[in-house]
């Protein structure tokens, strides 16, 4: 358990998230510390007892992007159509990715990166709640052979990668969710090649 922090120093970690997810949202990955502590108009000393590596930060940006992929996987695991939950799962983990940049680094890097016990908690349990969706999906054989989890996480980062490039990704999200969904699921009895 984590002792809580005094009110004070909540105060100024908040403010230096507030003032990280303003960079973030004008584009400013990089997260220089110093320049963060700049922003905030407090010493970088204060910045870096909260957050010592840009990486720490970047993990306490991701985490509600992340509590609510968590809430969304819960759903897809629960869903008794098989295909049905990889669509909830994969939508999800896609539209997460492209509404926070901070998330979309964290989830698509390796877990060997993480500093954080929580990042590493709900990676864990994504990971799990994951492996049920798609398990489910093998059984019902919604999904092509052969097709591992690891896969599926890449080709999502990808197509998240695909949407960034460019003018308006939010006017192609959709098609590029059905070109992923159509590519990976299993074709009808009728339909597959005898």
């Amino acid at each position: 358990m984590t002792t809580p922090l005094r009110a004070d120093a909540a105060r100024n970690r908040d403010r230096v998230l507030a003032t990280a997810r303003l960079a973030v949202a004008a584009g400013e990955l990089s997260l220089q510390l110093n320049d963060i502590a700049r922003r905030a108009g407090m010493g970088v000393g204060t910045v870096y007892r909260h957050f010592p590596t840009r990486r720490a930060l970047l993990e306490a940006l991701a985490d509600d992007a992340f509590t609510a992929l968590l809430d969304d996987a819960r759903a897809a695991s629960q869903h008794q159509d098989a295909w049905t939950g990889v669509e909830i799962l994969l939508r999800a983990l896609l539209m997460r990715q492209l509404a926070d940049p901070a998330f979309a680094e964290v989830i698509s890097t390796s877990p060997d990166l993480d500093v954080s016990a929580r990042t590493a908690t709900h990676r864990d349990e994504f990971s799990e709640l994951a492996r049920a969706v798609l398990g489910h999906a093998r059984k019902a054989d919604v999904v092509r052979a052969g097709l591992t989890d690891d896969d599926l996480h890449h080709l999502v980062c990808g197509t998240v990668f695909a949407l960034r490039i460019g003018d308006e990704p939010s006017e192609r999200v959709e098609r590029y969710l059905r070109v992923l969904l159509d590519g990976i699921r299993t074709a009808p009895p009728n339909q597959r090649k005898r």
